[in-house]
């Protein structure tokens, strides 16, 4: 899993069945520091996440389509929740 920072949507007039209740959503990864990543990437959004949102994106296939309950969803990377506030240690 990582954090990250949707920067953007994406509109898909055709798309696989099992994204049908999904929206698309454009991320960039976070480093520890706060500090952005240039490469970003589409997920999944299972949250109800919106621009600028922090967001924990589980980016492991076989976890994103049991939380997907669908066995057979082209996935890798899915939203799984909202982060209100980051807390590190050190």
């Amino acid at each position: 899993m990582l954090i990250a920072r949707v920067v953007g949507t994406v509109v898909s007039t055709v798309k696989h069945p099992s994204f049908h209740h999904y929206k698309l959503l454009v991320v960039q990864p976070l480093h520890v520091a706060g500090q952005e990543d240039a490469r970003d990437f589409v997920a999944l959004d299972r949250a109800h996440a919106g621009i600028g949102d922090v967001v924990l994106v589980n980016q492991e296939g076989g976890g994103a389509r049991q939380v997907m309950n669908d066995p057979n969803a082209p996935v890798i990377s899915l939203i799984v929740g909202v982060l209100d506030s980051v807390e590190l240690a050190g």
